[in-house]
């Protein structure tokens, strides 16, 4: 690993990268996010590099961002961005998702500057992705190897040697020795951040008149591009304000949202979702929320982490567990919410999301519940059709 490398976490970790939110009301501070979220030049990453900091950028589902955290540098999730991959087209196939394009368009051209970048055999387009970064890279580029067969009996140790192979490349990169106290330390940052989520998709689902579908995704999806600690500080001022928010139960039927676990719709999309409906629960940014409990880290943290994929991970169409048939665990998603439909949609071009809807829908028919099919791309623009179609849909069920 070389012999200058450091054994204890840079200060880095500390740096305040989102600035102007504390003590700020719940609307400035989502105005804030809105802002950030929505500027391609990626703000808080240069932030983080103008004051020292190392970005390990990573392709957003189901990627261990405590590794990265130990090791002092930034987790980035690249969950994609509305830009045209102007750069990038010629380095896929046009029947491909958006989330790849622009993924490689926002390195291309600069946007966004990395040390390290890390994806994942998901699907053919991401399992090829990793390659096709590192012809344009000269940092690390590299894979991480998800069981194939979760259920195995030597899952767990596979996947721990895995994650052992991708910490000596952080190693590397960082020049930071992650030893099991700092990964420790990171995993009790992530459960804390875990809890903020969880709570937060607590008062989407108790008392959804509270915060919005869009306002919630954003306080979420913000998350994936500051510290995490800095997140929690973020999330921890919000809920603190939501009692004393004034809003108003509305007239609006309650649906979970099924597709966004990858690429990512439209953040006006969710908006006009929101408009006819209360979004109680959903899989919107899986990659942030994929552990569904605290890990406990134990006397072997790798080793707690690989176990928390295993047996405490969010379902999704990439996943192929006999312990989480998706069509059961989307049932239970359901009615746990107290639910009264549920809105299946899917990337364009994306293979697994559009495969698993086949099952959904027969499942839901079977079950007579009612829902809504479509589909998105995250630089869509118009959303007037969805919205008429939308609210006929609600109209159908609160007058039915």
């Amino acid at each position: 690993m070389g012999n200058e490398m450091q054994i204890q976490i840079s200060d880095d970790s500390r740096i305040e990268t989102l600035q102007g939110w504390k003590g700020k009301s719940i609307e400035q501070v989502l105005w804030l996010c809105r802002e950030t979220l929505e500027d391609i030049s990626w703000p808080t990453v240069k932030v983080w590099r103008e004051n020292g900091g190392k970005v390990l950028g990573h392709f957003q589902v189901y990627f261990p961002e405590e590794f990265a955290h130990a090791a002092g540098m930034l987790p980035l999730k690249m969950s994609g961005a509305p830009v045209e991959p102007r750069l990038s087209d010629s380095r896929f196939g046009s029947y491909l998702c958006s989330i790849m394009k622009t993924n490689l368009e926002q390195a291309l051209s600069g946007r966004v500057e990395l040390e390290m970048f890390v994806t994942h055999p998901i699907c053919d387009a991401a399992r090829n992705l990793g390659a096709i970064w590192g012809r344009n890279f000269n940092y690390p580029c590299q894979i991480l190897y998800l069981p194939q067969n979760p259920n195995s009996n030597y899952s767990k140790q596979y996947l721990t040697e895995e994650y052992q192979r991708i910490i000596a490349l952080i190693e590397d990169v960082s020049g930071v020795k992650i030893t099991d106290e700092a990964l420790v330390n990171s995993i009790a940052v992530f459960n804390k951040n875990r809890k903020l989520i969880r709570d937060l998709y607590v008062v989407k689902k108790e008392t959804p008149w509270k915060i919005t579908a869009d306002e919630a995704y954003t306080l979420v999806r913000i998350g994936g591009m500051i510290p995490r600690e800095e997140h929690n500080e973020l999330l921890t001022q919000v809920l603190g304000q939501l009692d004393e928010r004034p809003t108003r139960k509305q007239d609006r039927i309650r649906v979970i949202f099924e597709g966004g676990f990858c690429e990512q719709p439209p953040l006006d999309l969710i908006r006009t979702i929101g408009q006819s409906c209360y979004v109680v629960d959903d899989d919107f940014l899986i990659g942030l929320r994929w552990i569904l409990s605290d890990v406990d880290a134990g006397d072997d943290p790798i080793a707690a982490l690989a176990t928390a994929y295993i047996e405490s991970s969010s379902y999704s169409p990439v996943q192929h567990d006999n312990n989480k048939p998706k069509e059961k665990m989307l049932l239970e998603r359901f009615h746990a919410a107290d639910a009264e439909a549920v809105i299946i949609t899917a990337a364009k071009m994306c293979e697994p999301g559009l495969e698993e809807q086949v099952t959904y829908i027969q499942t839901l028919e079977e079950e007579d519940i009612p829902f809504f099919i479509s589909e998105f791309e995250e630089n869509m623009t118009t959303f007037s059709q969805l919205e008429i179609q939308l609210e006929t849909f609600v109209e159908n069920i609160l007058f039915d």
